[in-house]
């Protein structure tokens, strides 16, 4: 993926995630370590509500959909509450009014941990709100599947 190039192959997907675990094990690493000085309500509910308000609803009205069409603010409420800027501001904001806390190590690792384990990056519009192959996608992948394995030439210099 580059900035003329807005798509991820499979292994630069799988990189992608290994970046992220890494991130995970860092984070859990700092929040197991530090285990006696974490406060488990604003723990649990700082891991929680990140999917109580961007996942679950847009999960529940796709089930309910009978087309599994859905409005985009459930897209939209999902990519802000799985933003690691949204996150970030959470944190800072926490931490100038409540202070400093290892609770809020459970924002990355419910974000690492989507992305590690899960695969779940934010959410384009013009994709199922559950993952499911788009059949752009689809055909994309068996062209450039068919094109690299044929063809041995350098690309031509985009003149943008």
């Amino acid at each position: 993926m580059d900035a003329k190039n807005l798509f991820m192959t499979p292994t630069t997907a799988a990189l992608v995630r290994a970046e992220y675990a890494l991130g995970l094990l860092v984070a859990l690493t700092l929040f197991l370590s530090h285990l006696h000085d974490v406060r488990w309500e604003p723990a649990i509910g700082l891991f929680v509500y990140i999917d109580l308000i961007g996942y679950l609803p847009g999960a529940i009205q796709m089930r309910r959909s009978s087309t599994g069409d859905l409005h985009k603010a459930y897209y939209i409420a999902y990519n802000v509450t799985h933003s690691m800027l949204t996150q970030a501001l959470v944190a800072l904001l926490w931490m100038a009014l409540l202070g400093p806390e290892w609770a809020l190590l459970t924002l990355a690792i419910h974000l690492c941990g989507d992305r590690a384990l899960f695969g779940n990056f934010l959410k384009p519009f013009g994709v199922r709100f559950e993952p499911h192959q788009h059949p752009a996608y689809h055909r994309f992948r068996r062209e450039f599947s068919t094109a690299h394995q044929t063809s041995h030439r350098r690309p031509a210099r985009d003149a943008s």
